[in-house]
């Protein structure tokens, strides 16, 4: 851009997760405002295609440059559902059950019976379980769906001899087909987004003008359809530029194809016709010496050759070096002990770092795990840890260990608004899944209870609560037994006459009354009917009788008591973040349901537990078998004061002075049905199936090893091969390593909170102006991601302009066609 002076609107960036792409705008707004503010020359990116791979798509179809589109008209973009819409879209019932019927497995004949053996088939042949769960079902079938779109999957040009095979393909090209038709709206997907946004690049003729330079981070993380998108626009420039490393790979689970950067030069012949230039990064600037050496010898452990001998399923010639070459111990082991022991002698390493001044933070001490769960539940690993640690004062916080209705801050929250707005009732026996959702429920209602009994103030609110739905329910029940007397249907025009009768029902409620008489809602009503737009009687019921506060609303009232007060003090403080950043993310889930259903709670969605139904019954019985996790910061992983337990796939991409390995064990399994279906029907080459579990493992613990600066710490578990993989248990019996319990604290070196670089680029309107109105309010919504409950979203001045700009490109199309047949 400045010494190149390429227009950054020519440029396609895009990398992996959108906190990488926040840091790589905000790092060249500042770069470039440095050397504004040097050469008085301005810079704008705004135009630029920077950002994921995902965002990029959903760009290129709305297309505000109109870089993809003939006639110059601004596209309707399609609204992208994420994982949890997704979800809901296809469990639905009505949905689910088409969606079997376009497969052949549903006719409606026997409904039941139809579901049942649907649904097992799918489980047993994608799942390997003969399992009658529709949630199960759906999951898979969403899994295979996902692989379909990636892999750019036409289900027409191909002919599986499987039978089962066939219906589910049938089953992805009515899902495929669904999301175009029956809705007032386009949805797509993530998957389909980048099949969709490919599908315009390749129809238009004028898309391989639209960049010049194709640059990519995290290749090794790319799948089929984003390398057929990055090879099409690069298909004229030909300058595509792709940093990754294969050795990093780790979202096989999600569609990624390592040998897209493995086999990248071959790539580049055989969609350019030309070879790349390699540009060896070998020099690690994060750790020291001997964590490079360890992680570098690990890598190799495996055997990665081909079976026919030509060539590698790797980059074999790496030669990474470490900037820092101390020779100080950087890989410690425990001696061999059994797990108790193990879990209290880390937790006092830990504690003495702190205590020693060696840490500033204990968020500067990570432990990670190739998984914190198993069978849905914390591994006992994560949980001997987490209590070691907490016996010494120590707080833990753990983003995958656990569901996040677990976390006590949801426990509490969701406890009080079932105390207002009660739960379903609950009948006959259940699942092992739904008992375990009931007990949840009742450990909420429990943990209420407590904290009501110590705030009469908050008891107080809660009944009166109450007492509001109380009286919205049963002037409900008067109105319809007026309605229902008088024969008259909700869904019909109202007639003003009505009115009369409705607000002289029995037992209405003084407020109700004087709502249905007031003057100015009675004008409205006769307005509309005027202009031949009359309201139905449904209207009127649902406005007399609403509650004026949604569940956003009641959780923002419910902070406002002492308990909760106390931890919004902790986090202004920097003492302790994880609960507010766990509160800020129950506001999201109730922002989501209020999208999903209704944002208005209306006496007829409560009336017979429907809203208790829906919304504990259905949606959070949903996220609670969905194993939904807890608050993770674009900016800041893990909030300060605390020691961070992450997964290896949560820490890549970061750095911490001292970490760690919690488990050195990750079992081989059997490939994923999905991935042998993939293989089979589209003829694709790579790893080979019995192999991808081992390349995997040894993959997922390179990243964790290579994540350390100053120390990386192994646990040597007893009992062998129960808690250690095959490769560490070869290491760790060789006795080479330096002990922990042999260190001496004198000789490790200080971390320093690390500081950014690069300023942050900020709003006057949205940052300072709502800082200087209120601290805390600024902190919980633009820290912390607190969605706020009633937020205006309509911005006027871009409104205007876009509706003017798209009238303007509109009569020139129609000129030129004017024109043309003239």
């Amino acid at each position: 851009i400045v010494f190149e002076k390429v227009d950054p609107k020519k440029i396609f960036l895009a990398t992996f997760t959108e906190k990488a792409a926040h840091q790589l705008k905000e790092g060249l707004r500042s770069l470039l405002g440095l050397v504004t503010n040097q050469t008085g020359v301005p810079y704008d990116i705004s135009g630029m295609s920077i950002g994921t791979v995902h965002s990029i798509c959903q760009n290129i179809l709305i297309d505000p440059d109109r870089r993809f589109t003939v006639d110059g008209n601004r596209s309707r973009p399609p609204v992208l559902l994420d994982e949890l819409s997704q979800y809901f879209k296809i469990y639905k019932k009505r949905y689910w059950l088409e969606l079997l019927a376009s497969g052949g497995y549903y006719k409606g004949e026997e409904p039941e019976k139809e579901q049942e053996v649907a649904q097992r088939e799918i489980n047993k042949y994608l799942f390997g379980k003969d399992i009658y769960s529709r949630h199960l079902a759906v999951t898979n079938v969403i899994k295979l769906f996902n692989r379909f779109s990636e892999e750019n999957l036409e289900p027409s040009l191909v002919d599986p001899k499987d039978e089962i095979l066939v219906k589910l393909l049938k089953m992805y090209s009515f899902y495929r087909e669904s999301h175009k038709k029956g809705e007032r709206i386009e949805t797509v997907d993530f998957s389909l987004l980048q099949q969709k946004a490919f599908n315009k690049i390749k129809a238009f003729d004028g898309a391989q003008d639209a960049y010049e330079h194709i640059i990519v981070d995290e290749y090794q993380d790319t799948n089929s359809i984003q390398e057929q998108i990055y090879f099409e626009l690069a298909k004229k420039c030909k300058n595509i530029c792709v940093v990754g490393d294969d050795d990093q790979a780790l979202y096989r689970f999600r569609g990624a194809t390592v040998e897209n950067l493995v086999e990248f030069e071959n790539r580049c012949q055989k969609y350019l016709g030309i070879p790349p230039k390699k540009i060896t990064l070998n020099t690690n600037y994060r750790s020291k010496k001997s964590i490079v050496d360890f992680y570098c010898n690990f890598i190799k452990l495996s055997d990665w050759k081909k079976e026919n001998g030509e060539g590698h399923y790797r980059v074999v010639d790496k030669n990474i070096k470490a900037n820092n070459q101390e020779t100080t111990p950087c890989v410690v082991a425990t001696k061999k002990k059994r797990r108790e022991e193990i879990f209290s002698e880390v937790a006092q390493f830990v504690f003495e770092l702190k205590e020693k001044g060696k840490i500033q933070d204990f968020s500067q001490v990570a432990f990670l795990f190739p998984s914190l769960k198993s069978m849905g539940e914390k591994s006992a690993k994560v949980t001997g840890f987490e209590d070691a640690l907490n016996a010494l004062g120590i707080p833990v916080f753990a983003p995958r260990a656990g569901r996040f209705l677990e976390v006590q801050e949801a426990v509490e929250i969701f406890g009080l608004i079932f105390a207002i707005v009660g739960r379903p009732r609950h009948q006959g026996r259940a699942s092992e899944g739904l008992q375990s959702f009931r007990n949840w429920q009742n450990e909420c209602l429990e943990t209420a209870d407590k904290i009501i009994a110590t705030d009469s103030l908050l008891e107080e609110y809660i009944n009166d609560r109450r007492a509001e739905i109380t009286s919205i329910l049963s002037d409900y029940n008067a109105l319809m037994n007026v309605i229902n007397k008088k024969k008259w249907q909700l869904e019909k025009p109202l007639k003003l006459e009505m009115m009369r009768d409705l607000s002289g029902a029995n037992g209405l409620s003084a407020k109700s009354k004087a709502t249905l008489q007031k003057t100015s809602f009675n004008e409205l009503l006769k307005k509309r009917q005027q202009a031949g737009q009359p309201v139905n009687l449904k209207y009127v019921l649902n406005r007399v009788t609403s509650v004026d506060w949604s569940v956003l609303d009641l959780f923002y009232q419910l902070n406002g008591f002492r308990h909760f007060q106390k931890m919004y003090e902790l986090a202004e403080q920097g003492i302790d973040e994880g609960p507010v950043c766990n509160l800020g993310l129950v506001t999201q889930y109730l922002a989501r349901f209020m999208e999903e259903y209704s944002p208005i709670i209306t006496a007829s969605f409560l009336s017979e537990d429907r809203f208790a139904n829906t919304f504990v019954g259905s949606y959070l019985y949903a996220i609670y078998r969905l194993g939904e996790q807890e608050f993770e910061d674009s900016d800041d992983p893990f909030p300060k004061g605390r020691v961070p337990f992450l997964t290896i796939h949560q820490a890549k991409g970061l750095e911490f002075p001292y970490v760690v390995m919690g488990s050195l064990r990750k079992d081989e399994r059997e490939v994923d049905t999905v991935e042998v279906v993939i293989k089979d029907l589209l003829k694709k080459e790579g790893e080979p199936l019995e192999r991808m579990s081992n390349f995997d493992k040894m993959r997922v613990f390179y990243v964790g090893l290579s994540r350390a600066k100053l120390m990386t710490v192994l646990p040597f578990f007893d009992r062998g091969k129960t808690n250690t993989s095959e490769e560490f248990l070869k290491i760790l019996e060789k006795d080479e390593l330096p002990t922990l319990d042999s260190l001496d604290f004198k000789d490790l070196a200080v971390a320093e909170l690390e500081r950014e670089d690069l300023g942050k680029n900020y709003s006057y309107t949205a940052d300072y102006l709502g800082y200087q109105q209120c601290p805390r309010k600024y902190m919980i919504f633009k820290k912390y991601g607190f969605v706020p409950s009633r937020t205006q979203t309509m911005f006027f001045g871009s409104l205007v302009h876009q509706t003017i700009e798209d009238l303007h490109h509109l009569l020139i199309s129609e000129r030129k066609k004017k024109t043309q047949v003239a």
